[in-house]
């Protein structure tokens, strides 16, 4: 199953998530099919640049936004 997820990037108590796309198999940080967007909390306010097109384009193939992606894409207005 193909899942939308973050990516954890950054130092250490300074993180940064990569949106991307990937096997529900493999490790959180692992290998992964493309890059749709990343999030910075650490920022006031918080920064959420994702990619409409491909995230669109990769919900009608089927893949699944974990529920934290899922929050991002409403506040980006991706998804209803």
């Amino acid at each position: 199953m193909v899942k939308i997820r973050l990516k954890r990037m950054g130092a250490h108590k300074k993180p940064f998530y990569r949106v991307v796309v990937a096997d529900s198999r493999t490790p959180r940080d692992g290998r992964f099919i493309e890059e749709i967007g990343y999030f910075n909390p650490m920022t006031e306010p918080n920064v959420i640049q994702i990619n409409d097109e491909k995230a669109k384009e990769w919900l009608s193939k089927g893949a699944q936004p974990t529920e934290v992606v899922r929050d991002l894409f409403k506040k980006s207005g991706i998804i209803e």
